[in-house]
């Protein structure tokens, strides 16, 4: 088969050894591979595969599958699928365990169902499954225009929740009719001011961030009491000094998280999830794919280049 390859920091078109199912796994036949941050990281060499994963980059792909493993159980040949991967989504075909696998939404198409199991699958378990977001609450999200944050504001919105996200000014129109109640222009406001003001004072219930340590302390000062914070992502940077005192002040709780790595049953368990709380969500139209662009996968590099530019609403998909 072919697959991207990384290559002194170049993502390379080449042939190599098509995968073979291990023990619970299935053979998905490519029909699109999401594109994430976290590939931009592995092709720098910030963010290694964990051990046991293919050495391509690709976290999500839609497909059909191909083949089946010793002991498979709720796949068949030819079960078209949504799938979260440790790894080599950006091939023609790929191994995965079957219980990483949901089947694609009704009414999405088979292409467009790959922008979903990542960002799904990093949402729900952080803003539903860690920090229990409720109706009524107010949730900020950063990058407010990446695949994570225009899913984020569809699912705060149908949970009930109000939602401030933070973006560039190009994005604001779109980000609204996707449901978001304030859109906060960080490169010119104060986030922290912002939402103050939108919650009367109160201050925002959970945050998901994006950015890392720049943002720590605003983020902080920005909680409601009894807020919850997640940070999913270092775009910004690794340290930064936390005021144990506000913590303190706002009974609140500071978390940080990873996808890719978990274990096998806790990625299976959130993919659970996600299918019995997500995508009845998704097939009634409430949750919808947001794509913003499809590649051949020969053009990896340029998707690339499109995430790095940071100009691009929602997800990029990459076409075997």
């Amino acid at each position: 088969m072919q697959a991207i390859v990384i290559e002194d920091t170049q993502l390379v078109l080449r042939e190599v050894e098509d995968p073979e199912p291990g023990p619970g796994e299935v053979v998905v036949d490519v029909a699109a591979a999401g594109v994430n941050r976290a590939d931009v990281g592995q092709r720098k060499g910030l963010y290694p595969p964990p051990p046991g994963a293919p050495p391509y980059p690709g976290l999500e792909v839609s497909g059909v599958v191909s083949a089946l493993g010793i002991g498979v159980k709720g796949r068949q040949v030819g079960d078209e699928v949504a799938c979260l991967l440790a790894g080599g989504g950006y091939a023609e075909k790929v191994a995965v365990p079957a219980a990483h696998t949901l089947p694609v939404p009704a009414g999405v198409s088979l292409r467009d169902a790959a922008s979903l199991p990542e960002v799904a699958c990093t949402v729900w378990s952080n803003v539903v499954d860690r920090d229990a977001l409720r109706e009524g609450e107010t949730l900020l999200v950063h990058g407010g225009g990446s695949g994570i944050g225009t899913f984020a504001i569809q699912l705060g919105k149908a949970l009930g929740a109000s939602v401030v996200v933070t973006a560039r000014p190009a994005k604001h129109d779109r980000l609204r009719a996707l449901g978001a109640d304030l859109v906060v222009d960080y490169t010119t406001e104060d986030f922290v001011l912002a939402t103050k003001e939108f919650t009367a004072g109160a201050g925002v219930d959970v945050i998901l961030d994006i950015v890392g340590a720049p943002y720590l302390a605003d983020n902080i000062e920005a909680l409601a009491p009894n807020g919850r914070l997640t940070v999913i992502g270092l775009q910004g940077g690794r340290k930064a000094e936390i005021d144990l005192a506000m913590l303190f002040s706002r009974r609140a709780s500071v978390s940080a998280t990873s996808l890719r790595a978990r274990p096998r049953a806790d990625k299976s368990r959130i993919v659970a999830g996600v299918g019995h709380q997500v995508w009845p969500l998704v097939e009634a139209g409430t949750v919808k794919p947001v794509v913003h662009a499809a590649l051949p996968l020969a053009e990896a590099a340029e998707a690339h280049r499109m995430m790095e530019a940071s100009d691009h609403i929602g997800k990029i998909l990459l076409l075997p």
